[in-house]
């Protein structure tokens, strides 16, 4: 048996038999590349069953299918009226993302630029239902809309929608409202610039990239809100992941390639939405920019 050799560098015991590419991979990398390995393999299985399904005549046995098709993406379209489903989910979330928007830019700046008592207890309401299942809220609050025959409809699916959209943007917007120094402010006001001046002259064009940043994040969040949407959605309000969800489990005789082209497109759907999501919005951009103006 070869001697094992301790290498400090690497903290690792290397074979000096073995190529100098296998001596210099450490054990942390080896399980890094397990965990990535296993997690990617999941996630191929996960994306490409129905993908390869979707695409083919007949799979049963093999580990292929028989032969290759379009077709069931055009009978899915037919079937699920995915040209109408398609319209309520764009519909819907840009009337929550401009609503969320209007509502949350201004709480934002009340919470960042104003001291108030109850103020711990306000930031306390909008966290809650970010971290709060939207279950624990979502079925009293579908009560109260069918109460007032609002669920079923899509004002009812855009009102359920704004509960956690519009604390998603203030938590967004806060940081992005500190970091501006409040000189500037007292500055336009000086000059004789009102409130309504300063917010739409003056702040406005400083906080872009954070409504910008707020609107793509709300807007993913939208499309790929299944519970809220499912409990105050009617026929005509149907978003597509819930049309997805009856495609699968209502009652009826459907063919699985149909359904599984389906599932394709919202997967392909939501993976350009967090394309674009990541294009625009950095996950350490808000903490870092607010550590750097403090420290500054």
């Amino acid at each position: 048996m070869a001697d094992l050799v301790q290498d400090p560098a690497a903290d690792a015991v290397t074979d000096p038999a073995a190529p100098s590419w296998w001596r210099g991979i450490r054990p942390g990398t080896w399980i890094a590349a397990v965990v990535f390995g296993v997690f990617f393999l999941q996630l191929a299985g996960v994306i490409g069953v129905p993908l390869v399904d979707s695409l083919g005549t007949r799979w049963f046995t093999s580990w292929l299918p028989e032969g290759w098709t379009t077709k069931w993406y055009g009978s899915a379209w037919r079937e699920f009226q995915l040209g109408q489903v398609f319209w309520t989910t764009a519909l819907v979330s840009v009337l929550v993302v401009v609503l969320s928007v209007v509502i949350g830019v201004p709480a934002a700046y009340a919470l960042a630029r104003r001291d108030f008592p109850g103020k711990k207890a306000v930031l306390l309401l909008f966290v809650l239902p970010i971290l709060v299942p939207p279950l624990t809220y979502g079925i009293p609050l579908a009560t109260v809309l069918y109460k007032f025959q609002l669920a079923g409809t899509l004002t009812g699916v855009v009102l359920a929608n704004l509960v956690p959209s519009v604390p998603f943007v203030v938590l967004t917007m806060t940081p992005f409202i500190e970091q501006i120094d409040p000189r500037i402010e007292a500055a336009a006001r000086m000059c004789g610039a009102r409130t309504g001046s300063v917010l739409l002259r003056v702040l406005a064009p400083l906080l872009v990239p954070g409504i910008l940043a707020a609107s793509v994040l709300v807007l993913v969040r939208t499309v790929g809100m299944f519970e809220l949407t499912f409990l105050t959605a009617g026929p005509d309000s149907q978003t597509l992941v819930v049309a997805l969800y009856y495609a699968v489990f209502s009652a009826g005789i459907r063919t699985q390639q149909s359904i599984d082209a389906m599932a394709v497109m919202y997967t392909l759907s939501m993976l350009v939405l967090l394309v674009v999501a990541l294009r625009f919005v950095n996950p350490t951009q808000l903490v870092t920019r607010v550590k750097d103006d403090r420290s500054a």
